[in-house]
């Protein structure tokens, strides 16, 4: 069995999905305007959830949110905040690879409350996200249980490839970013989207696969929506 990984944020989405929510999270009462006004939403949203402890030493305050209410928000988000910024050449290639029955999921460094539901949004077969710990209130305490970044999301792949009986050999990986080179480098078929200046070189270098995509599109306007 093969399978396609895909990074989230300007790969199948055009925004960062932290920064996308942040209005969403400001109506929640989670976030100030201020935060919001000054476009930090995405920068307190994933710190808030533990990105570092040395940065979570400057927002202490912040901790406490409710899990479930962060996942509520998200969820009853999704038509009006993701919708309309999916990419219509990452829908395209996520229903070929179903068609070459692989199988198909978003790797992001985005915390599980907001990747998990776009996984299923979108109707991929899965997620590999950041978690975070609560406490038994179900609050987050500041810590992460696992960061969804850099080598680890490599790792991650690996461990669901021995879990399900995946060849990554000849399995795909979509990134945008150069921190997401082990992720690349962990499936026999990595190719980069918008990439960044830095990735854009190793390409060229590997020789790997370079797509644009450009055209955000409107989920309802190619499949029902959940």
């Amino acid at each position: 069995m093969e399978a396609a990984f895909f990074d989230l944020d300007k790969t199948v989405i055009a925004r960062a999905s932290m920064a996308a929510f942040g209005r969403r999270f400001y109506r929640g009462g989670l976030i100030s305007r201020s935060t919001v006004g000054r476009a930090l939403a995405s920068q307190f949203v994933f710190l808030h959830l533990g990105a570092s402890e040395q940065k979570l030493a400057r927002i202490r305050e912040q901790v406490g949110w409710d899990q479930r209410e962060v996942a509520r928000i998200v969820r009853e988000a999704l038509d009006e905040v993701v919708e309309p910024i999916i990419y219509a050449e990452a829908l395209e290639l996520i229903e070929q690879h179903q068609a070459a029955g692989r199988r198909t999921y978003i790797v992001s460094a985005s915390p599980e409350e907001i990747v998990q539901p776009l996984a299923e949004y979108l109707g991929v077969d899965g997620a590999i996200a950041s978690r975070a710990v609560v406490d038994l209130d179900g609050r987050y305490t500041g810590e992460m249980a696992f960061y969804a970044y850099g080598p680890f999301k490599a790792e991650a792949i690996r461990d669901l490839a021995l879990f399900e009986g995946i060849d990554l050999d000849g399995s795909y990986a979509y990134s945008d970013s150069y921190t997401d080179v082990p992720m690349l480098e962990a499936v026999g078929h990595p190719a980069v989207v918008n990439p960044d200046r830095v990735l854009a070189r190793l390409a060229r270098e590997r020789e790997w696969e370079t797509l644009q995509f450009v055209r955000p599109v409107r989920l309802r306007d190619r499949v029902p929506v959940p």
